[in-house]
């Protein structure tokens, strides 16, 4: 029988589907409805009580009110009828409960909400749920829950608001939705769901707020959400939908958003199409594959917030959109507008009545002609332009200087000619300033000094002359130059190597600048690369170099540079990249330099060195390193196809020397052998004992043999080195035992305190589980084909690295540059609060880690992050009994995040945690590391943010984080962002941190207050 046929109201499939439900739970639902009467009380707090029994961790013990001793109407979250005492919310919202969630909370036939977001709760949604027909409100969201969409809460018709945000559910959005015709707030986003969104979408007729982004939804937005008459948040950005956007959608009057942003849209958007959307405060389609113009009917989308159109293919000219007068975001970047021609910029006049504005792109399109001058009539609120990678030409306005409260101008790749106008000086809260690749010439004016507050500045591929003027040394924030490819001339003045906060990039190649490099580059304590190749530069090159510490690429080449390559380098063991070639050097490669593990690439060509060719490191390998055009060079590996290398010394000439010098051997010989037999008397007992200890240690991990470990890595090939720490060395690999990639750590057991880190790490991790943990798989302690100790330990691989490389990137160019955003920011810090909560208060031992610093935090292929390196770490009896001494002595962390006390006394605290704990979260926010040179004088990086908060907050906040599209600072003392709670979660974020990093242990937060904190940011910063 086909029921579509006869035409039936949906009512009566509302009916059929009940029925259905009532037959599938007959046995069940009827049998404890039957009870509930009775005894419904009873029921009740039976319910909870097996509720209880599933939770295994309870943080905040909001729990123990839960027993017999009193009623069940008075238990922490509970709440009830007065009337009838039976329960009518369940509220555990936030109180990071580890666990499943008990089918028999159905049983609760009463219960109209269920708060249990933000826990830590997994498995499945139970089934059962569908029985709570009096359920008007279900959060269920960021948590870990599994499987797919609860298809039997479909049967729950008096939900008014359904959140399951933030899980990992699969499958797709049942059909059966429709019948929830009384839902307002559908929350579905942040999952894994997948196929369409279905068009019984359209049956939910009370629904205001739609959230489906961050999913893997695919097909077309169904024509029947057009239905949706009371709809205003549509949210189904970063999916796989595709096609046209439906045109009913602009029809729909009470849209107050619509973020349809990274999808694959496409078509063209209708004309008239803002005509019908009078309450439209957002519009955000960027990311998808949208064509044709910009719909002429935006000039009456007069309340109109934001407008993002970005990365898509519109094409003409921009309409008027001096009528926006709430309009605050626009971004037309990477699109095809404009047409180069000099009537591009009609549209900028206009826009001078949007006295609200503080954020413009255009950049990447076709725009022409000159920037006209009233472009500095923008509105004094801007502070991010976007001008780059168009055809604009003629002379920068110097009207341009108006707008000054401007942190980011961006104009690089244009066909600007003239002179950097001097009143550029104005722009005092400037803090990204690109003029790169255009034709400017002239001089850079020494008004650029003014600009204290600019951690940026490019002027690179233009045609500047003259020396770089002193003032710069003012520029006391800058953390990246880009001068190259000028013309720029004269020594390179000492004030540029004074700036200790270069810690990203100072590039002067290609120009002319002449004299030495001066000892002052060591100064450059943070820098983490230099080019000053293809200029006039002559003399030594310093031996200071060497104390460049965090340098990984430096190009040298196409110089004067004379006398030997300084020893110093070696010293650089983080260098990955080195160019010295086309220049004078003489004398021989430095034996060192074979020590720098993770060099990859060297180029000495066309110098005058002579000399042995090292054979280890980055010389065992041709390919990885040049030595063209040097004559007196010998030796290295054969493929090399040198010449050997000559025998010291003078051969013997008569029999009794040869007599005599066998004589000695032989005696040498016997006391060696001597020697030999005594320590091996004495490293057989160490040895037993201490493998009798290890075998204690480890005896809960199975091992591995070093032959797998040899094989899984090339050898400890420095192909797959990823890594180096106090203790040994890092390896990318496999393992025959495990189909996935893994990360190797090898102990370096000639190091002191190497063996105690292995038997640290081993006794930390065995019997610790954790999502927020990094896991060991296996270890091994054996010998090496040398018959050596060998010691190593085999975890997860890691896919995104440490978090130390994201907050500090290397930056080979921009588009692969690495930044996190502030809400995986917020991930990152809860993810860790969780690990330490775990590790100080819910292990069997508790331990304290002692080292925690943004090196040892991993993240994995979703950003989600994992403590790692318990090289050091404590076990402790209970807390608040004195660690066992399991680690190495003397060994209390790192300098910067190690707390104050550590300094005068050896025993480690659960407060020593929270200290390194807050530093962590100071340097997430402010990208700065507490060890950075403006720190000194008793100057910290916890005293540098507790002055300049809240007043100065977008001076301190890591610029990766500002110049985001979503986010801005909006004036001198504040931050206005799209999602105005951003600025409040900042703050309450670096408020978390000074809280744990005050200098008294006692007064320091305790993570349970931490992890309170976190989520209630957590819940009025996403948006759910």
């Amino acid at each position: 029988m086909n029921l579509c046929s006869h035409n039936l109201p949906s009512s009566w499939f509302i009916y059929l589907h009940l029925l259905l439900i009532l037959f599938t739970f007959k046995s069940t639902w009827f049998g404890r409805n039957t009870i509930a009467s009775a005894s419904g009380n009873e029921t009740d707090q039976l319910a909870l009580l097996k509720f209880k029994e599933l939770i295994f961790i309870d943080p905040y013990g909001i729990l123990d009110s839960w027993n017999s001793s009193t009623n069940f109407c008075n238990w922490g979250g509970v709440t009830c009828n007065p009337m009838h005492e039976r329960i009518i919310q369940l509220n555990l919202q936030g109180y990071q409960l580890h666990g499943t969630i008990s089918p028999l909370v159905a049983n609760l036939s009463f219960l109209r909400v269920l708060d249990l977001g933000n826990n830590n709760f997994y498995g499945t949604i139970p089934q059962e749920f569908g029985r709570l027909l009096q359920l008007q409100g279900a959060d269920l969201s960021n948590n870990t829950l599994h499987g797919e969409f609860p298809i039997n809460m479909t049967s729950c018709f008096q939900l008014q608001e359904l959140n399951l945000y933030g899980n990992n559910l699969i499958g797709k959005i049942p059909v059966q939705i429709g019948y929830l015709r009384k839902l307002q707030v559908l929350s579905v986003g942040r999952n894994n769901l997948t196929g369409q969104i279905p068009a019984s979408i359209g049956n939910l007729s009370s629904l205001t707020h739609l959230f489906m982004g961050e999913n893997n939804l695919e097909g077309e937005i169904p024509q029947e959400i057009g239905l949706l008459r009371n709809l205003t948040y549509l949210q189904v950005g970063e999916n796989k939908l595709s096609g046209m956007l439906p045109s009913i959608l602009f029809n729909m009057s009470s849209l107050i958003t619509i973020a349809a942003t990274l999808n694959q849209f496409n078509g063209s958007l209708p004309s008239n199409m803002f005509h019908n959307l009078p309450n439209l405060q957002a519009f955000g389609v960027g990311g998808n594959q949208i064509s044709g113009p910009i719909p002429i009917s935006i000039t009456n989308a007069s309340v109109l917030q934001l407008l993002d159109i970005g990365f898509n293919y519109f094409v003409g000219q921009v309409p008027n959109l001096g009528r926006l007068l709430d309009i605050e975001f626009i971004d037309l970047e990477n699109n095809r507008l404009g047409s180069n021609s000099t009537n591009d910029f009609d549209f900028l006049e206009p826009l001078t009545n949007c006295s609200n504005l503080y954020l413009f792109s255009i950049s990447y399109n076709n725009f022409g002609g000159y920037l006209p001058n009233f472009i500095g009539n923008l509105s004094t609120q801007l502070s991010q332009l976007y001008l780059g990678f168009n055809q604009i030409s003629g002379q920068i306005p110097t009207e341009l200087a108006n707008l000054s409260n401007l942190t980011i101008l961006s104009m690089g790749y244009n066909h600007f000619d003239g002179i950097i106008p001097t009143a550029f000086g104005k722009f005092r809260e400037m803090q990204v300033l690109g003029l790169d690749g255009n034709m400017l010439s002239g001089v850079i004016p020494t008004s650029i000094g003014n600009l204290s507050k600019l951690f940026s500045l490019n002027l690179s591929q233009n045609m500047l002359e003259g020396n770089i003027p002193p003032s710069i040394g003012n520029c006391q924030k800058l953390q990246s130059i880009y001068l190259a490819q000028n013309k720029l001339t004269g020594p390179i003045p000492l004030e540029v190597f004074s700036l200790s906060s270069l810690t990203e990039f100072l590039d002067l190649s290609q120009n002319l600048f002449s004299g030495s490099l001066p000892d002052e580059i060591g100064r450059l304590k943070n820098i983490e690369k230099l080019d000053v190749s293809n200029n006039h530069l002559s003399g030594n090159i310093p031996g200071t170099i060497g104390e460049c510490m965090s340098l990984e690429y430096l190009y040298l080449q196409g110089n004067s540079f004379n006398g030997v390559i300084p020893s110093s380098l070696s010293s650089l063991k983080g260098l990955q990249y080195l160019d010295l070639s086309r220049n004078q050097l003489s004398g021989s490669i430095p034996e060192g330099m074979q020590g720098i593990i993770i060099l990859e690439y060297l180029n000495i060509s066309f110098n005058k060195l002579d000399g042995e060719v090292p054979t280890e490191g980055v010389f065992q390998n041709s390919s990885w390193f040049f030595i063209t055009g040097n004559s007196k060079l010998c030796g290295g590996i054969s493929n090399l196809h040198l010449p050997p290398c000559p025998v010291n010394g003078r051969k013997l000439a008569k029999h009794h020397h040869f007599r005599k010098l066998t004589a000695v051997v032989v005696s040498v010989v016997a006391l060696l052998l001597i020697l030999s037999f005594s320590l091996i008397i004495y490293w057989m007992r160490k040895s037993k004992k201490r493998q009798s200890f290890d075998s204690r240690t480890i005896n809960q991990l199975v091992k591995v043999s070093y032959q797998n470990l040899h094989n899984g890595t090339d050898g400890f090939s420095d192909r797959n080195l990823i890594g180096s720490g106090n203790f040994g060395f890092v390896y990318k690999g496999t393992l025959e035992s495990e189909d996935k990639i893994v990360a190797i750590k090898v102990l370096n057991l000639q190091k002191k305190g190497a063996h105690e880190s292995f038997i640290a790490e081993c006794d930390a991790l065995r019997n610790m589980r954790h999502r927020n943990l990094v896991k060991i798989l296996t270890c091994c302690s054996s010998t090496d084909y040398k018959g050596q100790a060998f010691k190593a330990l085999v975890f997860e691989y890691m896919t995104n690295g440490s978090l130390e490389r994201w907050l500090h990137p290397e930056i080979e160019n921009a588009q692969q540059s690495r930044t996190l955003n502030t809400a995986q920011r917020l991930s990152i810090i809860t993810d860790v609060a969780s690990a330490i909560h775990y590790l100080h208060y819910e292990c069997e031992q508790p331990v304290i880690h002692c080292d925690l610093k943004p090196s040892n935090i991993l993240l994995d292929d979703c950003l989600v992050a994992h403590v790692s390196d318990f090289g050091i770490s404590k076990l402790l009896s209970s807390i608040g009994v004195s660690p066992k001494k399991t680690s190495t002595a003397g060994i209390k962390g790192t300098i910067g995040y190690a707390p104050p006390e550590y300094g005068i006394s050896y025993e480690v605290s659960i407060e020593g945690d929270m200290y390194s704990f807050g530093i962590l979260i100071l340097e997430m926010l402010t990208g700065r590391r507490p060890t950075d040179e403006m720190f000194k004088d008793g100057q910290t990086l916890h005293n540098y943010v507790r002055i300049s908060i809240p007043n100065h907050l977008s001076q301190i906040v890591d610029q990766t984080i500002l110049s985001g599209k979503l986010e801005q600072v909006a004036d001198n003392e504040s931050m206005i962002f799209t999602d105005p709670n951003v600025k409040e979660c900042l703050l309450s974020l670096f408020s978390i941190a000074l809280a744990c990093s005050v200098e008294s242990p006692k007064q320091r937060m305790s993570m349970f207050v931490v992890i309170k904190e976190l989520n209630l940011i957590r819940s009025s910063f996403f948006l759910v």
